[in-house]
């Protein structure tokens, strides 16, 4: 399917339809973690609960700085870049541009949590940071006719398995995730 092939599809479809698509497809991922953790876990309950765990300034210092830093490279290139470099073929537009607040809040907070989750709680902790992150940029394949899209995809990927690989904490790379993506939402949705 050619990429723009997907932005013909996503105009036919309504918000509501992409949607429950999105939540169909984080609701997958948010079980692969959890039956898969219980397969790969010595102690299912025990890991997931020092994964969730993190102090104070580290949450502030890793999460929420690394945060600010991803949408600020994100602002600068979008500044400077034609927009084109950033289409997506309409997907976060079409989801986001109707949404309330809550429900963009909502949306993202289970995109962070069910992406983590999955990739750096169960796959990075078990194989290992280069393949989780790699598996995470590849999860975004719609962008690999979008060179700027990809890079900056893929530079996210590496960054929060960093930041996982680093302090072993899910709550940084969810607070990190979820505020980059609900920021861009919120943009999407109020920035015009």
């Amino acid at each position: 399917m050619k990429f723009s092939d997907q932005a013909k599809i996503i105009n036919q479809m309504t918000t509501k339809q992409i949607t429950i698509q999105l939540i169909m497809t984080q609701l997958i991922l948010l079980i692969l973690a959890i039956i898969s953790s219980a397969f790969l876990f010595e102690s299912f309950g025990g890991e997931w609960k020092e994964l969730f765990e993190s102090k104070w300034n580290y949450w502030f210092f890793y999460g929420i700085s690394s945060a600010l830093i991803i949408l600020f490279i994100d602002y600068i290139l979008m500044k400077f870049l034609p927009k084109k470099y950033y289409d997506d073929g309409g997907i976060n537009q079409k989801v986001f541009q109707n949404q309330s607040f809550l429900n963009i809040i909502g949306l993202t907070l289970l995109v962070a949590v069910s992406e983590e989750m999955l990739f750096r709680g169960v796959v990075q902790k078990e194989f290992g940071y280069l393949f989780a992150s790699g598996l995470f940029a590849l999860l975004h394949f719609r962008y690999l006719v979008k060179p700027i899209l990809l890079l900056s995809v893929i530079f996210v990927s590496f960054y929060i398995g960093y930041l996982f690989w680093e302090t072993g904490s899910l709550i940084i790379t969810i607070t990190t995730h979820f505020l980059v993506d609900a920021v861009l939402a919120l943009w999407i949705r109020y920035g015009k």
